[in-house]
């Protein structure tokens, strides 16, 4: 069953460690989902909750008071659960395809409240290209994907946007005289490739490929070892081993940001599985 009372318990932690990073850590959650509850709740009850300030933080009067409903609230719904204990809990597999980069950056987050609300379900997680992730899910090898999104999704698909990370050009530190002017290192396929085929157009640029391999981390291989200039969301050169060799070249205007979404087949959302995983990411995206 959903826990309706995340926030409450969220806020409860906090109000006792006064401590954001502290509660981030003891409740899995990032530091940026936690601030967005908090904001959430002091947005939904109109007064601040929790003071900022030289010797940290602190609970407001406002916050003192939410805290005794908040214990409360919680109090209650433990003496009905006992009254009325859970129906039978959500078993069964998620299938769930993305990329090495999403399964570091996104996913721990992202899953995490589905995680800790339906710990029997089996998490059946495979990694790939990212140009292949739709395919995947539409040929029905995965019931989730975390993709880019296309300006036009298939139909028999339906997304949520959970990240946007820039695309940014990329070349090796001791590369002479780097410049947007090639050679370059572009993916073989997928939604970055279109990207940067659009912004060369754009400038007037056909550009000879020096590479096109598949995946973003062969890319970031080829152009540390001096291959030429690749293109590659930011997100994915943030968690690269080889970021510390690489240089980014900026350009005007960059290219246009990328949306990453979780994607799922829309009949699927009849599935218990899927419909509890979309429920819960909701409030990832929010």
């Amino acid at each position: 069953m959903r826990d309706d009372h995340r926030e409450l318990r969220l806020f409860l932690h906090l109000a006792r460690t006064l401590n954001f990073g502290r509660t981030s850590l003891d409740c899995h959650v990032s530091p940026a989902t936690l601030t967005r509850t908090v904001q959430r709740l002091e947005a939904d009850l109109g007064h601040r909750l929790f003071d900022r300030g030289p010797r940290g933080v602190s609970l407001t009067a406002e916050g003192h008071r939410f805290r005794e409903y908040a214990v409360r609230a919680l109090e209650l719904w433990r003496a009905y659960r006992e009254e009325h204990p859970d129906p039978a809990e959500l078993t069964g597999r998620l299938a769930v395809f993305a990329t090495v980069t999403a399964c570091q950056a996104l996913l721990p987050d992202l899953l995490a409240p589905f995680r800790a609300a339906h710990p029997q379900v089996r998490l059946d997680l495979r990694t790939g290209d990212a140009a292949a992730a739709l395919a995947r899910l539409d040929e029905g090898e995965a019931d989730v994907a975390v993709a880019g999104i296309p300006a036009r999704l298939p139909e028999p698909l339906v997304s949520r946007t959970v990240a946007t990370t820039d695309l940014v050009f990329v070349t090796a530190h001791d590369r002479p005289d780097p410049g947007l002017d090639g050679p370059f290192v572009l993916p073989h396929r997928g939604l970055v490739r279109d990207a940067a085929d659009r912004w060369f157009r754009s400038h007037g640029v056909s550009p000879e490929p020096a590479a096109e391999p598949e995946g973003h981390e062969a890319l970031l291989a080829l152009v540390a070892l001096g291959c030429g200039t690749g293109v590659i969301p930011r997100l994915v050169l943030d968690h690269s081993a080889v970021r510390d060799r690489l240089t980014v070249i900026p350009a005007d205007p960059p290219p246009a940001p990328f949306p990453i979404g979780l994607c799922v087949r829309r009949a699927d959302l009849r599935r218990p599985q899927v419909a509890a995983l979309w429920s819960l990411t909701a409030e990832f995206t929010s």
